[in-house]
């Protein structure tokens, strides 16, 4: 298995517990403000490592670098917000962090193993946002679904209502009005 195989395969695991679960107690804003000072303060150091390294190491070490703080300012935002949106976000960071470091490791390889190198970084790097694509499209499908459900369940009610006396259809008809926030 290929460097740029084994660094999706982690992306892929990442992406799909991300997309899986949500972050059971989100930051407040005092966390999230240190969280952000601490991912500038990592990337500087990390700039600065770098600056050490000549050729493509440093160009493979700044990726790197550039990298980590882009995925930890969009795992940040998601920590933050809790959105499916931000999680995505964050897939797709994830996605071209790994396909920047993967085409920067290509460039250490001459002909055809560089060629097949970029290919196959570049195709890894095609199928993650693809992934994450159809995560994002299966989040509003099922969003969509639970709202078709739920008005379909308040036809259902109100239907209930009718053939009651007036007084019981009114009482009916503002508790299936409560129960569905139709108020």
């Amino acid at each position: 298995m290929s460097i740029v195989q084994r660094t999706a395969n982690t992306v892929a695991i990442v992406t799909l517990i991300l997309s899986t679960t949500a972050f059971a107690d989100l930051l407040n804003t005092a966390e999230y403000d240190v969280a952000k000072d601490r991912i500038g303060a990592d990337y500087k150091v990390g700039k600065a490592d770098c600056a050490k390294l000549h050729g493509n190491a440093n160009d493979i070490c700044m990726e790197r670098t550039k990298g980590k703080e882009r995925v930890a300012r969009y795992e940040l935002e998601y920590k933050y917000s809790g959105k499916v949106s931000d999680a995505n976000h964050l897939a797709m960071a994830q996605a071209d962090a790994v396909f920047a470091v993967s085409k920067e490791l290509c460039d250490d390889m001459t002909g055809n193993a560089k060629a097949l190198c970029r290919t196959e970084a570049k195709a890894t790097h095609v199928k993650a946002r693809a992934d994450t694509t159809l995560n994002e499209k299966i989040e509003v499908a099922k969003q969509e679904a639970a709202s078709d459900q739920r008005s379909a369940d308040y036809k259902v009610d109100v239907q209930k209502c009718v053939g009651l006396s007036t007084d019981a259809m009114s009482a009916c008809m503002n508790m299936a009005k409560t129960n569905f926030n139709k108020i």
